[in-house]
């Protein structure tokens, strides 16, 4: 069976979009860009959109030959909403519409290409374990700001437009070394984990809250290892929230130094997530 009581199937779910002149898939509510929808990839903005329901191509307009986006609103934006936003058009600025080409719908969201038994075998097998994961759970705990949140979020998920991950989805870029450190390629795991400038922060980070040491590099296992068993679970939340916020914290060095023209400073940076949670 594809479908189970009446929502969408796992065969549906892993149908994509190859982006023409945008006449055919939902801007919101369709995988077109990346491997997840943006109603997932930005509730908050979904829920303010005027535009639920439209498809890529009623979201902007044509100027000869270059398009530009119009997205509309419901009201102004709150300032953390804004932050979003940003993000929003930075992903949309590595997206090329083609005017005279239909949208083709696609088998695979994460490497579109042509439909196969095993592919599809292996896409069955991972649906059949259920995507629960304990560590979304701890995530939606912490008490954060929701820019905030939403950010980690998509660190977990891999769906922040890093230079690598705006180069795989076609856009054009200079450089996708990391503008951090210069020396490797910027995905998330390299930003926030294997940068020396990102080990330089959580060096600070860890004995502040307590943490000797942590063993590894992984995303999610060091976001789950920012936990003291001598403490309270309340107390532990607050030390989640320090690791969301050194997340952001990274993330907005990082965008400062690509669009500003900013400078690599660690204490700041660190002292920015402090400063998030009232903690400074």
């Amino acid at each position: 069976m594809c479908k189970v009581g009446g929502g969408r199937g796992w065969f549906q779910e892993e149908l994509g979009w190859e982006v023409g002149r945008g006449d055919k898939a939902k801007f919101w509510e369709d995988v077109w860009i990346g491997s997840v929808d943006l109603k997932s990839l930005f509730p908050r903005l979904y829920s303010l959109s005027l535009n639920q329901g439209k498809s890529e191509g009623e979201m902007g307009v044509w100027v000869d030959t270059e398009w530009r986006w119009d997205l509309r609103w419901r009201r102004g934006r709150f300032v953390w909403e804004s932050s979003l936003e940003r993000d929003l058009n930075t992903l949309l600025s590595g997206v090329i519409l083609r005017k005279n080409v239909q949208d083709i719908q696609v088998w695979g969201k994460e490497v579109p290409g042509r439909f196969s038994v095993s592919s599809a075998y292996e896409c069955l097998s991972k649906h059949g374990r259920g995507n629960h994961d304990e560590v979304f759970k701890l995530l939606w705990k912490v008490k954060v700001f929701p820019n905030v949140l939403v950010t980690a979020w998509r660190v977990f998920m891999g769906r922040l437009p890093t230079r690598v991950s705006l180069s795989r989805r076609g856009m054009m870029l200079n450089s996708t070394v990391c503008p951090l450190c210069l020396l490797h390629e910027e995905t998330c795991q390299h930003l926030f984990m294997e940068c020396k400038y990102a080990q330089q922060v959580w060096s600070q980070c860890l004995p502040w809250v307590g943490i000797l040491f942590v063993q590894h590099h992984d995303l999610k296992l060091h976001f789950q290892s920012f936990h003291l068993f001598q403490v309270s679970n309340k107390q532990n939340k607050i030390w989640k929230g320090v690791w969301v916020n050194v997340i952001r914290s990274i993330w907005d060095q990082r965008n400062l130094i690509t669009f500003q023209q900013g400078v690599v400073n660690a204490e700041e940076v660190f002292q920015r997530a402090q400063l998030s949670l009232g903690c400074g």
